[in-house]
């Protein structure tokens, strides 16, 4: 009697919650309602019908310690109703808030560092459930009011909120998405929450897990951000140092690039041409692409960082053999993210207490198995994202403008005194090529190879500023061969600015194409390397452009590796042909030494072979 006796307070008020939540036929389910089993599925019938409880604060604290008891939830539901009780706007007590965040956190984080070391895609509440119960149980939608609460307050009543109750919010949100299904989506869908984070990112103790929630949120974004919505963007940028500004650029990858419909039966190709009729001004990322151009400094800075030579430290001889081994363990953002923090802790923070958010206890774990070296890797990473950005802004549709601004602030130049130290410092194995948007696990050396030599074919690609990939003594080389044909020498080529070119002894191009001889015969590096060199030469036909790249053995290579080196790859096999036909185009010189080359019968049973069971495309 005493148990029915203490069940009707809570009767009463689950017959109040359904009545206000729902139609008449909810109340005959009340007597259901009151059983603790049924907690689970009443909140998930809320929160997709409306009809319902939709957060904790609507059920009894004393149902919730019941099933807690039998489910094993960990006091997470009871964590989250205190949460809401003491972040409401009359009795916001913050500094209780951040205790109860600190009770939460570890509970959530060891599911995240879980998901992350043994690679727990797709994410299942049977797998991670500390992280679903927290969102089923409105911790999720919790912290994003009590983030954006200052934005709703009149200014004189703001009320500051500290950096470690902040970066606490913004860690739970980040590992409650890596490990439940449908959050991430559910946060990209609250535009204004997305624009809300970039204003964040000012403060530089809460920039590192803003953005990499960030990340995340846009890279399941539908519909892409427009940057000039951004409040105060170029006041942003400009607030930042050079290694946020390259992290910043891992978010502006996402902002910049068509988003990639992929193979859904709805993308048809008749689907894709109405929508391109129908959409006739610039798509979202030209328009974004046009607003970073915007930014005052913002190219310089990034052709900056491009060419920022990586400090020589001890112990950096097997840097990169250790790189591939601390890659193949954990996950690119969280390694990054860690070294980052790790690489700018300051010296006065050890005297404080910290907080304990994700990416701090990350990095503690972590520092164990930390190598001294891997600490410049960060550098490394953000070479891949800058370059990235800056081979996307060449291929949009302000090229030119992109061009003269690479060219002004010497982007080839100090790409070409990184090349041996280290963008080709050793040839890499193991490298599977893949497609133009398929996901890449590539360790952080062969990723800044790909996107090295992409930005050199757009680049070079039907452009005048492609001469500078030469030095000046290239440059008076190729007006030589001009001369000597008695041809008119390229005017491109007179109207070069010397200033801008290589220095030293060899230009990119001729560094291109020693380490392209000397790339291993299964390497997949050779069809990125033949695309560029190929773009070189795209445009009208220069007889000098093509003798210079002759009289390096350029088509000795390329028919080796076509005939003699019996390369398999579909993909190299045809770049080498496409680089033959820009090569041989018009050029008697070029037959000559075709003919010269390709000179049994045995030879040309190959070249035929090749061309004629269909898995060349002739041109």
């Amino acid at each position: 009697m005493g148990r029915a006796d203490g069940l009707r307070p809570q009767l009463s008020v689950v017959r109040e919650m359904a009545a206000a939540a729902g139609p008449p036929e909810l109340s005959s389910a009340v007597s259901r309602c009151v059983r603790p089993h049924n907690i689970v599925p009443r909140l998930q019938q809320g929160r997709y019908t409306g009809h319902g409880p939709t957060r904790v604060s609507q059920i009894p604290d004393s149902l919730l310690r019941e099933r807690d008891k039998i489910a094993k939830w960990n006091g997470i539901p009871h964590l989250v109703q205190k949460l809401y009780e003491n972040s409401q706007p009359n009795n916001d007590d913050l500094l209780l808030c951040q205790g109860i965040l600190k009770e939460i956190a570890p509970l959530l984080s060891m599911e995240a560092m879980a998901f992350v070391t043994e690679d727990g895609k797709g994410a299942q509440e049977s797998k991670f459930p500390n992280t679903h119960i927290f969102d089923l149980f409105g911790g999720v939608d919790l912290l994003v009011e009590i983030l954006m609460r200052p934005t709703l307050a009149p200014q004189k009543k703001k009320q500051k909120m500290s950096e470690d109750l902040i970066k606490d919010c913004l860690s739970i949100l980040y590992n409650t998405c890596i490990c439940t299904d449908g959050v991430t989506k559910r946060l990209s869908e609250r535009n204004d929450f997305v624009l809300f984070l970039f204003t964040l990112m000012t403060n530089k103790k809460t920039f590192l897990q803003t953005a990499t929630l960030i990340e995340d949120i846009l890279g399941v974004k539908k519909e892409m951000i427009q940057l000039e919505d951004i409040p105060n963007l170029t006041n942003l940028v400009a607030s930042f140092d050079q290694q946020q500004l390259a992290n910043f650029c891992r978010i502006l990858s996402v902002t910049i690039s068509e988003l990639d419909t992929g193979n859904d039966d709805k993308h048809t190709l008749l689907a894709k041409n109405a929508q391109q009729k129908k959409v006739a001004g610039p798509s979202r990322a030209e328009i974004n692409q046009v607003t970073l151009l915007n930014i005052p400094g913002f190219i310089e800075r990034l052709c900056k960082l491009a060419t920022r030579k990586v400090s020589e430290t001890a112990g950096t001889s097997n840097f990169l053999q250790e790189l591939e081994e601390w890659y193949a363990w954990l996950d690119n953002a969280l390694v990054l993210n860690a070294l980052m923090h790790m690489a700018t802790e300051e010296t006065d923070q050890s005297s404080s207490t910290e907080s304990a958010d994700e990416s701090v206890l990350a990095a503690s774990q972590l520092r164990s198995r930390l190598p001294q070296s891997m600490k410049i890797m960060h550098e490394i990473m953000y070479k891949v994202e800058v370059l990235y950005v800056l081979c996307v802004l060449l291929m949009g549709r302000q090229r030119n403008q992109v061009h003269k601004m690479l060219a002004e602030f010497c982007l080839i130049p100090g790409l070409n005194n990184l090349f041996d130290k280290l963008i080709w410092r050793k040839h890499s194995t193991n490298h599977v090529l893949h497609g133009q948007n398929q996901i890449c696990d590539c360790s952080p050396e062969i990723s800044l190879k790909i996107q090295f030599l992409r930005l050199l074919q757009s680049f070079s690609d039907h452009h005048e500023n492609k001469y500078l990939l030469l030095n000046s003594q290239e440059l008076n080389e190729l007006s030589v061969i001009s001369l000597r044909a008695n041809i008119p020498e390229v005017e491109a080529v007179v109207n070069t600015d010397r200033s801008l070119v290589c220095d030293g002894k060899k230009g990119l191009l001729t560094r291109l194409l020693q380490v392209m001889k000397k790339e291993p015969v299964e390497s997949s590096f050779r069809f990125w390397q033949a695309r560029a060199v190929e773009s070189f030469l795209r445009g009208v036909t220069s007889y000098a452009d093509q003798m210079f790249l002759l009289k390096r053995g350029l088509l000795e290579h390329i028919l080796f590796c076509i005939i003699d080196s019996e390369c398999k790859s579909r993909d190299v096999l045809q770049s080498y042909f496409d680089l033959l036909g820009e090569l041989m185009k018009f050029n008697i010189d070029a037959f000559r030494r075709f003919n010269k080359y390709v000179n049994t019968e045995e030879k040309v049973s190959v070249m035929c072979s090749l061309l004629c069971s269909g898995l060349i495309i002739t041109r």
